[in-house]
Formats: structure tokens, C-alpha cells, sequence
């Protein structure tokens, strides 16, 4: 996780003063990029720990095509409660709803996911294996529009690779969370699609060091990486709704302490 350590120090050292929509304000940079080759461990932070409790549920969620918090507050994750209804905990047609039930001009309803699966199996060299969450039309029901916004597979040499373009990224607390949770779904589609997890690439736009996340990053810079833990899935699954919580497991996972910082709502 060299390469995060550095992309940090870059928004640290050279990220320009912005306003932005939480009113805490920024220092952000824009147009950035990180590579992760998937075969050589598992790319979660090391510096500090991150809750990978929370990283496996949430995409269990996507994949589900949940839009409710509920779920998540059954398994103790509660990192989507700032933006759910208090009473309901709906958080419209986020993430899961547009991954898994996309709603086109004319109502009907596109399973993305399940259309990239298909289409890895079947035309493995296509150049549109792409889920978008970035669906115009709805976004103004939405609870919070999607930062991680779209991905593409490719397959190349019996290996599947993904890139991810993120147009808003808090360094700090959002990065290290999704550049597990992208890992996670790249090994878990190279599972039942048959090919081995290749590369991750993490493309940003906007990518932010918050203006009360000051301190956090000095200490975290100060920590020596450990070596990357070993991702572990049962083999047995073969279908991507298959998944549960018990058939995902880390090993060797040795970081150093968390370090808390608030989140912008």
C-alpha cells in the first residue's frame, strides 16, 4: 500500500483549498491513479486498521441491490445511517439499486451485474463489461449521489482485471474502504466467472483531504507498512448472489491501531 502513502502525501503537499458541499472544506488535488496487483495480497491498509466488517457487508449489500439500512443495522454496520431516513432508513436508488435494477427512460429495469457476467462468460473480449451507478435521471433521489460512480472488467491472459473511476474521494477515511471493496468484487466475479483476479485500478477525480482530517494523516504517515493480508473465499460459490458473510475470510491482517477522524455528512 506504498502507492496510497504517497497519493496521501500528494494531497497533503499539493491538494488546493476548496469549499465544499459538507462545509467543512478541503485541500483536494484532481486526476489521480492507483494500480494494485490483485496476486500479490490483499489491498487493505496496513497503517491503520479498517474495519473490514463493514467493507464485506456493504458490498454484500450492493450486490443484494438493497437500498435500505436496515440490513446493514442487522449485521452492526451503521455507516449509511447519516444519510437513511430516520424512520423508514430508505436511502433511494443508491448503489445496489442501480447495479442491479438500472430504470431506463421507459421504466423498464436493467440488471447491470448480471449482464457483465454473462457477457465476461460469453464474449469475454468485449469492451463494455461496465456498470454505472451515474444514472442521470434519478439522481435527485438519491440520499447521497454515487462517488464510486463506474467500473469495467477487462479479461486478459485467463485474468480479470478492474478499473474503477471515483469522481469524489476522501482519502483519509473513503479510500482505503473502497480499494477493498473493489478488490473484494474483483476476486469475487473472477470466482464465478472461471479466471484469476489481475489488476485493480483505482481512477479519481476529485480526490480530498477534508480540512478536520489534518492531524490524522501525520500520524498515520509515521507507521511503517506491514505486509499485505491473503484473501480467502469458498470455492464453492459460483454464483454472485451466492455470497455470504462466512464465505469471505482475511488472514494475516496485522495493522496498526485505527485512527479515528468524523465523517462529512
Amino acid at each position: 500500500m506504498k502507492s496510497y502513502l504517497e497519493l496521501l502525501v500528494d494531497v497533503f503537499e499539493n491538494g488546493t483549498h476548496r469549499e465544499d458541499r459538507t462545509g467543512t472544506g478541503t485541500r483536494a488535488v484532481f486526476g489521480r491513479q492507483l494500480r494494485f496487483d490483485l496476486s500479490r495480497g490483499f489491498p487493505l491498509l496496513t497503517t491503520k486498521k479498517v474495519h473490514l466488517r463493514s467493507i464485506v457487508h456493504e458490498l454484500l449489500w450492493f450486490i443484494a441491490g438493497d437500498t435500505n439500512v436496515k440490513r446493514l443495522q442487522a449485521e452492526g454496520v451503521s455507516i449509511w445511517d447519516d444519510w437513511a431516513d430516520p424512520v423508514t432508513g430508505d436511502l433511494g436508488p443508491v448503489y445496489g439499486a442501480q447495479w442491479r435494477s438500472w430504470q431506463g427512460a421507459g421504466q423498464e429495469t436493467f440488471d447491470q451485474l448480471a449482464q457483465v457476467i454473462h457477457e465476461i462468460k460469453n464474449n469475454p473480449y468485449s469492451r463494455r463489461l461496465v456498470v454505472n451507478a451515474w444514472n442521470v435521471s434519478q439522481l435527485d433521489e438519491m440520499a447521497l449521489p454515487p462517488c464510486h460512480c463506474l467500473f469495467q472488467f477487462q479479461v486478459s491472459e485467463g485474468k480479470l482485471n478492474c478499473q474503477l473511476y471515483q469522481r469524489s474521494a476522501d482519502i483519509f477515511l473513503g479510500v482505503p474502504f473502497n480499494i477493498a471493496s473493489y478488490a473484494l468484487l474483483t476476486h469475487m466475479m473472477a470466482q464465478v466467472v472461471g479466471l484469476q483476479a489481475g489488476d485493480f485500478v483505482h481512477t479519481f477525480g476529485d480526490l480530498h483531504l477534508y480540512d478536520n482530517h489534518v492531524e490524522q494523516p501525520k500520524k498515520q504517515l509515521a507507521r511503517d507498512p506491514r505486509s499485505l493480508p491473503t484473501l480467502e473465499l469458498d470455492k464453492s460459490i459460483d454464483e454472485i448472489d451466492d455470497f455470504q458473510y462466512k464465505h469471505i475470510s482475511i488472514s494475516g491482517y496485522d495493522p496498526h491501531p485505527p485512527i479515528k477522524a468524523p465523517v462529512a455528512v
